[in-house]
């Protein structure tokens, strides 16, 4: 009974010490688990504030780099030895003429229309005048009155002359008789004159071409009333004629390139209805003035339209090659700085 109480005892006393162990472990793995806790919440904060410093740096560099101002830098360059301008150009025709009447009446026909291709000396049109074919008539009659008093006149002037040698009339009647004579030649003469003009007036009845052209306009119709405007009436153009072989083009040139145009240089022109073409002409004559209201040098380029592609009338931009000075220094325009004092360039 004894024996059993001790090996309580005994194991009663040995179990003591293993509790005093674990109680003295568990405070130290306590410590141990706060101390990395620790540590690990130290290296975040100190992760977090350094990447917020290297963050703060970060910007700083980049906002310091935005403040420095990006400059492009170019360089002057000198112009070329000849500049390209383009201007606008009117084609005319080498020739363009408004036909008019030379003799009033009616018309009676007309033989072209536009756009047709006449000769010089083709008959357009027709007028009636009654009134100048009944004055022709009376001009005649008058003549031919005017013919026979002048053939009597001439046999009484000639049997005077006669009979002055034998005494048979006196001088006096042979100076009637010249008198006569020459005043009945004259009323002959002013009766052809006057039958010449009534003639000419009548041949004005018909209208010719002047030249061989294209009929650009017809501004008249049958029946029409014609005015020639020598009695003081409006006379309007009955068709107008142009010559489109052969083209002139009218440009005006600003004065400061008047010195760089010369009679000769050729000239490229383009049009509308003719994308990616040039025609060539070349520069046959210049005002050799400027213009006080335009301040431009009026010039005249001539070019060749054997096939009538070209119509007249239509707008050109011409190409003009103006030769420029050497010393002459060419800058972007961003480059310029407009400020009150005027123009600057930034250096």
């Amino acid at each position: 009974m004894l024996s059993k109480q001790e090996d309580s005892a005994q194991i009663v006393g040995q179990a003591f010490p293993l509790n005093d162990a674990g109680q003295t472990r568990r405070p130290m793995n306590k410590w141990w688990g706060m101390a990395i806790a620790s540590i690990l919440v130290a290296a975040l904060l100190i992760s977090g504030i350094w990447s917020r410093i290297s963050a703060r740096k970060t910007l700083n560099a980049e906002t310091a780099q935005l403040a420095i101002p990006a400059v492009s830098v170019v360089s002057p360059k000198q112009t070329a030895p000849a500049e390209e301008i383009i201007l606008p150009g009117n084609v005319q025709p080498f020739i363009t003429s408004p036909i008019y009447a030379r003799t009033s009446g009616y018309l009676r026909k007309w033989n072209v229309d536009i756009g047709a291709h006449v000769k010089k000396g083709q008959l357009l049109a027709v007028i009636e005048t009654p009134e100048v074919d009944q004055q022709l008539q009376q001009s005649l009659s008058n003549l031919n009155t005017a013919k026979a008093n002048l053939a009597l006149a001439e046999t009484t002037k000639n049997r005077y002359e006669g009979m002055i040698r034998s005494n048979a009339v006196s001088q006096q009647d042979v100076d009637n008789a010249v008198g006569t004579y020459n005043a009945n030649k004259a009323i002959v003469e002013a009766n052809q004159a006057n039958v010449k003009q009534l003639q000419a007036l009548q041949s004005f009845e018909k209208i010719y071409a002047p030249f061989d052209g294209v009929v650009t306009a017809r501004n008249t119709d049958i029946g029409d009333l014609i005015n020639s405007g020598s009695a003081g009436g409006v006379k309007t153009d009955l068709f107008h004629i142009s010559q489109p072989g052969t083209l002139r083009v009218y440009v005006n040139v600003p004065e400061e390139y008047s010195q760089g145009v010369k009679v000769g240089m050729t000239a490229d022109l383009t049009l509308a209805e003719f994308p990616g073409r040039k025609f060539q002409g070349k520069l046959v004559r210049t005002a050799e003035a400027i213009n006080m209201t335009t301040r431009t040098l009026l010039i005249e380029i001539e070019m060749k339209n054997p096939a009538g592609e070209l119509l007249t009338g239509s707008y050109a931009e011409v190409h003009l090659k103006v030769p420029t000075q050497a010393s002459t220094l060419v800058l972007p325009v961003n480059t310029l700085i407009f400020r009150s004092e005027g123009l600057r360039v930034g250096i």
